[in-house]
């Protein structure tokens, strides 16, 4: 088999992009991996399918589980992550949200070159289509589709106008000059339904671009170092497959995502050989960094009763659920148009703090446990997690066995900061609920009830209940050269190896104040111009947002 100019690891939301654009020129060959199989499943392509994806392991989600959190009451929470084409770009909530504009300069301070919010915008803009055309924020000619929540359920502008009620700002774009306050949010949704990185990078190429070679159901086994070198990957279509390997001449491009891209690195012998060592595994290339500084966003979920029957509950009860299936199939029309969650907030959960650090996203259903319990009443619930933790985990090796799962610790709440500021949280939607807005709209408070009100009472609560709300980031993190801990330098580049990137979630060296997935195909976005040596875009200095420095 002839070597490929470039293999990519992982056909999610950063390796579609990838595979699009470094393939653009016709003559670039690139080999696209990917462990799972194509999205053709209509739970994938129906928005309102997310619920079913999310709650179980199935062929379009890993499932992982992390070990046990020592300040959760040592409870195993479950992890879902994309698994196919499009990856979690295929089974996500559909939200676009990029971050506060300030988590992108803050990068830029840490001595990483080339991540400000001038430099990334254009990433950005070049990666979108908003439905209302593009401006000086938005993007109107990209591969990734966004549009405007258009739903008329009454309960998102109620949400919205009770946030207005109890002196919170509005907001009409999060993704504009203003992050904080109240507002609908933009979906990744065109035409009744989800607009993956897939739909939007790889499936309007993959028929058509002989220069671009698909393989499914191709597990990455290790990738093959000579010399300090990436050579190329060993992969194997099933446990007991035959191990296959093939050559990269240029690069090889890791987009495997913030679980598996640590895991991939630690099963080709790369990372702290401390921690290697203990599972038997020979260090090929000593990284300490590697699977260290896991962040994500830990979420509680507060709701209430609906006293009218207009939530998904009412949606699905019954023959409502087969005829909004069958509405949606035939049609393209009625509730399986909808991921239920509309529209949202970011506050400040302290007035000191130069941005926001709590999101709260609202969801017309009583959600617990990942939709796994299904609660049968009407009712309504908000999201609320912490942008920003200080809490850190780690990913590493269990086994030697590339078909195990790696050891997920997330140590959520390991500081008092975020367990004050999930408490605050929780008093902030309380009162923000307790508006007149929602007069018509509220019942009893399902969750945590009433009658926890002390921080006691919440702490113990939020021990209980908090789970993840699908955001991991930072397990190899980018960071300049003598930045120990660091896995990749500004350019993905692999420290201390050639011909080796890492391009997903994993390399945020911060927690961006947002859904993760917008960030992601930027990243992948502005790869792609490293990795093919062009020029990056200028800088965008015309936009300015909130807060921003004189």
């Amino acid at each position: 088999m002839d070597p490929y100019d470039y293999i990519i690891i992982g056909a999610g939301s950063a390796g579609c992009v990838l595979a699009n654009r470094l393939t653009a020129d016709g003559k670039t060959t690139v080999l696209l991996l990917e462990a799972g199989g194509k999205d053709n499943s209509i739970l994938v392509k129906m928005p309102a399918g997310v619920g079913a994806l999310i709650k179980d392991k199935n062929a379009y989600n890993w499932g992982f589980w992390t070990e046990s959190e020592p300040h959760l009451e040592d409870r195993k929470l479950w992890w879902p992550r994309g698994k196919g084409w499009g990856g979690s770009s295929s089974i996500n909530g559909m939200i676009y949200i990029r971050g506060h504009a300030r988590d992108y300069d803050q990068w830029r301070q840490m001595g990483l070159s080339g991540w400000s919010y001038a430099e990334v915008l254009p990433y950005f803009k070049r990666a979108e289509t908003l439905d209302t055309g593009g401006d000086d924020y938005h993007g109107g000619e990209g591969p990734l589709f966004v549009s405007h929540a258009s739903t008329p359920n009454p309960i998102f502008s109620t949400f919205i106008k009770a946030g207005e009620q109890a002196g919170y700002k509005i907001t009409a774009d999060f993704n504009g000059y203003q992050q904080e306050g109240f507002g609908p949010y933009q979906l990744t949704i065109k035409d009744g339904a989800r607009w993956s990185a897939a739909k939007g990078y790889l499936h309007p190429i993959k028929d058509i671009r002989p220069n671009l070679t698909t393989q499914i159901d191709a597990r990455t086994t290790r990738i093959l170092i000579e010399d300090g070198r990436a050579v190329g990957v060993e992969y194997a279509q099933g446990k007991k497959a035959k191990r296959t390997s093939v050559y990269a001449k240029s690069e090889v491009l890791l987009c495997a995502g913030a679980v598996q891209s640590p895991h991939i690195l630690q099963l080709s012998g790369i990372g702290d050989p401390e921690a290697l060592a203990k599972v038997g595994m020979p260090v090929v290339h000593a990284l300490p960094g590697v699977g260290k500084n896991l962040q994500d966003h830990l979420d509680v979920i507060v709701s209430w009763e609906c006293t009218q029957p207009i939530t998904a509950f009412s949606y699905n009860q019954g023959i409502n659920k087969l005829i909004t299936g069958i509405n949606y199939l035939l049609r393209g029309q009625g509730p399986g148009r909808q991921n239920f969650l509309e529209s949202g907030a970011f506050l400040k959960s302290r007035p000191d703090l130069d941005r926001p650090d709590l999101q709260l996203h609202f969801l017309i259903a009583i959600m617990k446990e990942h939709g796994k319990v299904i609660i049968e009443k009407d009712g309504f619930s908000a999201h609320i997690c912490q942008l920003r933790p200080e809490s850190r985990g780690e990913v590493k090796l269990k086994s030697l066995n590339p078909f195990d799962d790696p050891a997920i610790l997330a140590n959520y709440l390991a500081t008092d900061e975020d367990r004050r500021a999930l408490r605050e949280g929780v008093r902030m939607i309380r009162a923000v609920v307790a508006q007149s807005a929602f007069d018509s709209l509220r019942g009893a408070e399902f969750q945590p009830g009433a009658d926890v009100q002390t921080d006691e009472q919440l702490d113990a609560w939020i021990r209980q209940t908090a789970e993840t709300i699908y955001h991991p980031v930072g397990t190899c993190r980018m960071g300049p050269a003598g930045d120990e801990m660091a896995v990749v330098d500004e350019a993905l580049c692999v420290h201390g190896l050639k011909g080796l990137r890492v391009v997903d979630a994993s390399v945020m060296p911060t927690l961006v104040g947002g859904n993760t997935n917008a960030p992601t195909i930027m990243i992948a976005e502005k790869a792609a111009d490293m990795i093919l040596g062009r020029a990056p875009l200028a800088p965008d200095d015309a936009p300015v947002y909130e807060g921003a420095a004189a």
